[in-house]
């Protein structure tokens, strides 16, 4: 992700247009980040995998 910003960085605003494929690169690292879901609810699929409570 921090290479991703860097390069939108780099563009600037025309790193925002899809004429550019750092608009892609941004598009896709952001939903890989979120696609799996929140922290919060990875911790809590980890922990029941792991049979315990989220939080302990």
């Amino acid at each position: 992700n921090r290479l991703v910003d860097t390069c939108l960085q780099v563009h600037g605003g025309a790193g925002y247009m899809d004429e550019y494929p750092v608009s892609r690169a941004f598009r896709d690292a952001r939903l890989q980040r979120i696609g799996a879901g929140t922290d919060q609810i990875m911790n809590e699929v980890i922990a029941k995998r792991l049979g315990i409570r989220a939080g302990d």
